[in-house]
């Protein structure tokens, strides 16, 4: 199997502290742990699931120390993956609809609903624990260790929640999580909230009155500000209790006349100060954000409709021999949100289609001028871009047959520049049938090391460097 089709296939192999070979060289500074998430089984009994975003649950951990790696992978062992195991799937974004068509049709019906708990977007430090999460609102505990599954996390709160963010945005500067949920009802609102480092209780920052509700993946801070961008992607909790959906999936609708609208909220205040409609366009991945005088600077990637979604079944790409279908570019773009004005400028900073998006940890909330990304669009590969977001100029790496995950910089100890360091990025590698875990040097790209698994991954989603872990 040497097409990017490799990535969408099932790994049942779980390893344990497995020792890597190294060739090149790893920095004897790089200390403490890559962990990542995402799909790793597609196949139950003899179905299979629908869409990318329903496998079950796999973690993977590359742990660092004197230049040498060990890796481990460890699915998730939630009441999903036990259902999986006797043969039967739960409900998932795509796949068979019982357990979203509760979750979401919970605004018009009576009773707590039962969310999926198959974790498989993204991982955080919270509390001291290490959590498993995906949009639905469930967490899941692991080992940083051993990745073993701790059970149910749960929150020391009662904020509402209908549908969950994966992403929650680390702060180091004020010391806490910045995240949001989503809630229906006659009048659906964002909750933003913060969660300080060494808490489990979510402190509510603001409760936004809601269009649509949209779908919304992502959120940015700056030093003072929350950001959300809501397309015009809608998700109806009507239309969870369609008999005939798959999910979530088929409750979304693109109404493009809603227009795009960007939500700016003092995060001290929970003021709402800024929410320019703009022409309708669609985001999973915001970069980062920074405040600049009057004005709020956000960089994010952009598509210009919602069609992406859909085209991450499987039926579209296990019959794609490129491994990835026809769908519009996603580009990274820079908003000037006016806050005097109440008005957004755009402006393109990269030619080339990207995805996943990552800045150093050091400048989230803050100035930052290199964006990391996923150089996509290439015919038989993705690359690994670095993108100047001041100039608009870039360095990519990309290589025949490698399909370059999210890339995860990481700053050297000590360093003063924004780059100084190195860019983790795991990389399927179509024509040896394995993945590959490269080493980036941070200013040039130019590929410090290259450690390879002894199989290959199914392709990830998010993932985090801990530190001493």
């Amino acid at each position: 199997m040497t097409t990017p089709t490799l990535g969408f296939h099932s790994l049942t192999t779980e390893l344990r502290d497995h020792r890597l070979p190294v060739e090149g060289t790893v920095p004897d500074w790089l200390s403490g742990t890559l962990i990542r998430n995402g799909p790793g089984r597609f196949d139950v009994g003899n179905r299979r699931v629908n869409h990318w975003f329903d496998g079950l649950a796999m973690l993977r951990r590359y742990a660092f120390e004197d230049g040498q790696v060990r890796y481990s992978n460890r699915f998730l062992r939630t009441g999903a993956y036990g259902a999986a195991i006797q043969g039967q799937l739960s409900g998932q974004f795509g796949t068979d609809t019982r357990g979203w068509r509760d979750l979401l049709g919970a605004a018009i019906s009576p009773g707590p609903p039962e969310p999926t708990d198959n974790a498989s977007v993204h991982v955080a430090r919270i509390d001291g624990e290490y959590v498993a999460l995906t949009e639905a609102p469930s967490r899941v505990a692991f080992d940083p260790e051993t990745l073993e599954t701790r059970g149910r996390f749960e929150f020391d709160d009662d904020l509402p929640e209908h549908v969950a963010a994966a992403h929650l945005v680390d702060d180091p500067v004020r010391d806490e999580l910045v995240g949001f949920t989503t809630q229906f009802g006659l009048q659906p609102r964002y909750h933003l909230y913060r969660l300080p480092y060494g808490s489990r209780t979510r402190e509510r920052i603001a409760a936004v009155d809601a269009n649509g509700p949209a779908y919304v993946h992502d959120c940015s801070v700056t030093a003072t500000h929350v950001v959300i961008v809501e397309s015009p992607l809608v998700l109806s909790a009507l239309r969870a209790l369609d008999p005939f959906a798959d999910g979530p999936i088929d409750m979304l609708e693109w109404q493009p006349e809603r227009g795009t609208r960007v939500l700016v909220v003092d995060r001290d205040t929970g003021e709402l100060v800024a929410d320019p409609t703009l022409d309708p366009v669609f985001t999973f991945h915001h970069v980062n954000a920074y405040v600049d005088g009057e004005t709020v600077v956000l960089d994010l990637v952009e598509y210009p409709d919602g069609d992406i979604v859909g085209s991450m079944s499987l039926s579209e790409l296990d019959g794609d021999d490129e491994g990835f279908p026809a769908v519009s570019d996603a580009r990274l773009v820079r908003y000037r949100i006016d806050l005097r004005a109440n008005a957004v400028e755009r402006t393109p900073r990269y030619d080339g289609s990207v995805e996943m998006p990552r800045v150093a940890r050091s400048v989230v909330g803050r100035h930052h001028r290199y964006a990391y990304g996923q150089a996509t669009g290439r015919g038989g590969a993705s690359g690994l871009v670095k993108v100047d977001c001041e100039t608009g100029t870039a360095r990519e790496w990309w290589k025949q047959g490698c399909y370059v995950e999210e890339p995860v910089p990481v700053r050297r100890p000590g360093g003063d520049a924004e780059d100084d360091g190195v860019v983790l990025a795991t990389t399927l590698e179509t024509n040896a049938e394995r993945t590959l875990l490269l080493v980036f040097d941070a200013a040039t790209l130019t590929l410090r090391a290259r450690v390879a698994l002894p199989h290959a991954e199914p392709f990830g989603f998010h993932g985090r460097f801990f530190e001493n872990v």
